[in-house]
């Protein structure tokens, strides 16, 4: 009889696998390029295609003379080794996980090292580079170093093939003395991702009493409905809370929930990696919710929670966002999202508001208009200022987009008002459009002289700075707007 094996040591979840590990379908061309001494290589690819997996079993072929240096941006010990790498220029083989996640200084400056060890070509003294990390990390590398490209490797792992998926499920049923019917079920719900088809082998083992090498050869079924709700369920202990934090943002209202739509239409594309500008244009209907947290209140957000950062990645520049968890992008994809919206304490009674706060002034004032803006976006507030929804303006009537901006879609209006405000045609247009919402209790005005305007009462409550102000009393006003809105 053969050694007996566990089933977690047969079917991986989490490091290298032993027994069942598949080339995808361009791993000769990524060895190639490896091989090749000098030559940097980029691997780019979502998490749990296996980009660190393929390398390692790349390297562990080739034999290579050197030591191999496993570098993860993730790891502080790991960054401060990348600095020295970029000053010290050691020789030898390095491979940089997770790249995206350093800084542009330092990724420049690895960049630069890449391109002039591929220069220098055969017997560099400069170490062979293996750069890994998500999606369009090999194009941003190249607008960093405009003339890497045709010096570099660039490589996205491709999914697996339905034959290469069936040969991976067949190892490991191998090792366990067991044959799985329906491999094509596992291809269809995994669609050749190496992970999910790992975790899902796992369970249906699991759900089979099968957990080490079978003394006698047994058959098994399954139902991959029965085995998606019990991966999801298994899954749900870990993900849960950053999920549920994630969708209530980082200040919570139960009317205001951008990042809960945002998850939900995530866990409907194929990819974990997905670019805000194009998710916003092809829903129509979040749109607005999606530019309103695009800018930087997702940036924020994600700093604010050390356990957000950990699973979610944002490029505000880019405007790509990630999930850079595969377990996780697979629990947001079968989420029950009616139980999650309850469980998040979001209230769907009320108007939902495109923006909590809309500021209307003349442009003397425009500096500081900007600096509430900013100020009100750190505490997750959703402003519409002007200039930060300048693109989303082109090609439209501005009298129908700030009609609706001023009298609909805010919940409040901000109006810092002076003679400049009064004698100006668009803040009077604005002023005109949203005065009708006094009695709503909607309009907060900043008075900034004595300037009295038709229509909004000298007795409505604001902030008095008719005398000058400093930044105190910028913050001040900041704080009371906030707990106004909340």
């Amino acid at each position: 009889m053969a050694m007996k094996k566990y089933l977690e040591d047969i079917f991986v979840t989490e490091g290298v696998p032993l027994y069942t590990f598949v080339k995808p379908p361009n791993f000769n061309e990524i060895l190639l390029d490896v091989r090749k001494t000098g030559k940097p290589v980029i691997i780019e690819g979502q998490s749990g295609t296996g980009k660190t997996t393929t390398i390692k079993k790349i390297l562990e072929q080739l034999g290579v003379d050197y030591e191999i240096n496993y570098l993860s941006a993730r790891k502080v010990i790991d960054v401060e080794a990348i600095v020295k790498i970029s000053s010290e220029i050691p020789k030898g083989y390095f491979v940089i996980d997770d790249f995206h996640r350093l800084s542009v200084d330092l990724q420049s400056k690895i960049a630069d090292l890449a391109k002039i060890g591929a220069e220098e070509g055969e017997g560099t003294k400069y170490p062979k580079l293996i750069i890994i990390g998500i999606n369009q990390i090999g194009s941003e590398l190249i607008q960093l170093v405009p003339d890497i490209a045709k010096r570099c490797g660039i490589h996205r792992i491709e999914l697996g093939t339905q034959e290469s998926i069936s040969n991976l499920i067949a190892n490991g049923a191998n090792e366990l003395n067991i044959k799985i019917n329906k491999y094509e079920d596992i291809y269809e719900e995994s669609r050749g991702d190496y992970w999910l088809t790992q975790i899902l082998c796992q369970s249906i083992c699991s759900l089979n009493e099968v957990t080490e090498t079978q003394t006698n050869a047994k058959e098994i079924n399954f139902d991959i409905q029965v085995v998606r709700e019990r991966v999801v369920n298994k899954l749900r202990a870990s993900y849960q809370h950053p999920v549920k934090e994630f969708c209530r943002g980082k200040r919570f209202r139960k009317s205001n929930d951008p990042y809960f739509q945002l998850l939900k239409l995530i866990g409907q594309q194929e990819s974990s990696i997905v670019d805000l500008n194009k998710l916003a244009n092809q829903y129509e209907e979040y749109k607005g919710s999606i530019n309103n947290i695009k800018e930087r209140r997702l940036d924020i957000l994600l700093e604010s929670k050390e356990s957000l950062e950990r699973y979610f990645y944002y490029n505000s520049d880019s405007k790509n966002f990630a999930i850079e968890d595969p377990a996780l992008f697979y629990y947001v994809k079968h989420l029950n999202w009616n139980s999650l919206r309850e469980d998040c304490g979001f209230n769907d009674a009320g108007k939902a508001y495109e923006f909590d706060v809309a500021i209307s002034f003349a442009g003397e004032n425009r500096e500081l208009a900007r600096k509430f803006s900013e100020k009100l976006e750190i505490f997750d507030v959703s402003v519409f200022y002007d200039e930060l929804y300048e693109s989303n303006l082109l090609g439209k009537a501005l009298t129908k987009q700030f009609s609706r901006i001023f009298n609909e879609e805010s919940r409040f209006v901000f109006c810092l008002l002076d003679k400049h405000h009064k004698e100006k045609i668009w803040p009077t247009f604005e002023r005109e459009t949203f005065r009708t919402r006094v009695g709503e209790e909607a309009i907060i005005p900043l008075y900034l002289d004595n300037s009295v305007f038709l229509g909004i009462p000298e007795d409505i409550y604001g902030f008095d700075f008719k005398n000058g102000y400093s930044e105190d009393d910028i913050d001040n006003a900041v704080i009371k707007l906030v707990e106004r809105i909340g």
